[in-house]
């Protein structure tokens, strides 16, 4: 069988990828101010997943990003879990958040908060469950 020729379509793709992940992580950094945060950061990454995996074909992806997504999203539910206890270890609440203002050689003064953490946590669960599942379906034949 001829393979189609979708020059385009993969060239297209790839300008799409690169501004889903750019969003996506503009979604990340916002979220602890604004509107965001490692739910919708995890999801719009995964959708430049997905959109690889559509025109790419999933094997093809799969060889490229080498990654159990299962110990991702095992990793981000830990990750969460911890930044939780963290704060019942302090005598406070769980997920009781602190922060605090550091000097950063690049970026100046900043803050650092333990909300970051906790979404850092739920985007790697985010991505890494939902990744497994869509795979998981795409391997259903």
């Amino acid at each position: 069988m001829k393979e189609a020729n979708d020059v385009i379509l993969r060239t297209v793709s790839k300008a799409a990828v690169v501004i889903i992940l750019t969003f996506s992580i503009h979604l990340f950094i916002s979220g602890h101010h604004r509107p965001g945060g490692g739910f919708i950061g995890g999801l719009s990454f995964v959708a430049a997943i997905v959109l690889l995996f559509l025109v790419y074909g999933i094997d093809k992806v799969r060889r490229n990003i080498a990654v159990d997504f299962k110990k991702v999203a095992g990793i981000g539910v830990l990750i969460s879990v911890f930044t939780g206890v963290g704060g019942m270890l302090a005598g406070k609440n769980f997920l009781y958040q602190t922060f605090g203002q550091v000097h950063l050689p690049v970026f100046g003064q900043t803050e650092l908060a333990t909300a970051v953490l906790f979404d850092v946590g739920v985007a790697l669960a985010v991505i890494g469950t939902s990744l497994t599942i869509i795979m998981s379906i795409g391997d259903d034949r």
